[in-house]
């Protein structure tokens, strides 16, 4: 029977990672394998949903210390298994003696389900609400000042032909017969025992004598879900927001984390905004004028005073990011160009002004 892959495998790193690494290694793979960003790949969207159930396990100290309870005992393709998992095992109605594990304990496990259904060849549908997390890249003025961004997610949703019993129309329902309706079964693997959703019902405890055709019994279909989301002025890189009620099938929350795109013009440091615009030599020692863009696409007048160093800073009052009641400065970083290859009457007037300057070279 197929495993669910190793979380540490899907994410490249070792078992010892800190959670720093671990956010590092997701951030690198979720902007490689988003959707977005591969709309010719068919296998992106699952791709993209593995990567983030292993870093919402993974990140979390409660479920990574149960995570890697399970994986001792080798529940894991490629995990490495403890002491007491050697040994097969198959399903059965009772433990062993064994210690028992129920995963009903660990509560919204971020994909669990899934991996205990893949470890039995079936899928089981959690009654519980989920919360599912997504990374959405933003571009930087949009971060700075805020907006909306339209996403296109996929998500699992109740099937609208069964309303989740997975039952074809007209089909009878009865007792399931491997559970006996208790919808739930015990799989021992040694002395370990685990209680699971039946296989067969998939933890209802009951049967549909026909399946439903739209969603083959499971009760929920997937599909790609357009959901407009609002971010807030002056959000940083790998901030969060949580919409409630527009997670799967329209009952968890869906959490979203911002990346925030790199600008060729600006960069940020916490409120304020700085952007590097050139002059030439000219300029910087007679003085001029210079026309900036601002965060809000404006331009203003900026008055460059003769004698200009490289590298020298002007600030403009309030033109950099708003947020709870405070408001940045937008600093211009001055880049003196030298021009190369002089002529030779140019390269004449540059002695002469070097002289008169008492300048040495």
């Amino acid at each position: 029977m197929a495993q669910q892959r190793d979380y540490y495998q899907i994410l490249g790193v070792p078992e010892t990672a800190s959670t720093a690494d671990i956010k590092k290694a997701f951030r690198r793979l979720a902007k490689q394998h988003h959707p977005d960003r591969n709309p010719n790949s068919p296998n992106a969207a699952e791709r993209f949903k593995e990567i983030n159930e292993a870093q919402d396990v993974l990140t979390d100290p409660a479920k990574r210390k149960q995570y890697d309870q399970l994986r001792r005992y080798g529940a894991f393709a490629g995990a490495t298994r403890g002491a007491g998992g050697a040994g097969g095992g198959g399903p059965r109605s009772g433990g062993d003696g064994g210690m028992a594990f129920d995963p009903g304990d660990l509560g919204s496990f971020g994909g669990l389900g899934d991996i205990f259904s893949s470890i039995f060849g079936r899928r089981e549908r959690s009654e519980e609400p989920e919360e599912v997390e997504v990374i959405v890249t933003i571009p930087f003025r949009v971060a700075a000042l805020g907006g909306k961004v339209p996403v296109s997610l996929p998500m699992s949703e109740v099937c609208p032909t069964c309303s989740g019993n997975g039952a074809a129309p007209g089909a009878i329902i009865s007792t399931c017969p491997e559970c006996r309706g208790t919808g739930s079964v015990s799989f021992g693997q040694g002395g370990f025992a685990v209680n699971r959703p039946c296989p067969v019902c998939r933890g209802k405890g009951k049967v549909p004598s026909e399946k439903c055709r739209t969603c083959q019994g499971l009760g929920e279909v997937r599909l790609e879900k357009r959901v407009t989301i609002t971010v807030p002025p002056g959000t940083d890189d790998g901030a969060k927001v949580r919409l409630k009620g527009q997670g799967p099938k329209g009952r968890g929350d869906l959490v979203v984390q911002f990346q925030v795109e790199p600008d060729r013009f600006f960069r940020r440091e916490g409120l304020d905004v700085i952007c590097v615009v050139p002059i030439n030599l000219a300029q910087a020692l007679l003085g001029s004028k210079i026309k900036v863009r601002t965060l809000d696409g404006r331009r203003v007048l900026l008055r460059v005073p003769a004698g200009t160093q490289h590298g020298q800073k002007f600030r403009i009052a309030g033109q950099g990011i708003e947020r709870t009641g405070r408001r940045g400065d937008q600093y211009v970083e001055i880049r003196v160009e030298i021009p190369e290859g002089l002529t030779p009457e140019q390269a004449a007037a540059a002695e002469a002004f070097a002289e008169k300057a008492g300048l040495k070279h």
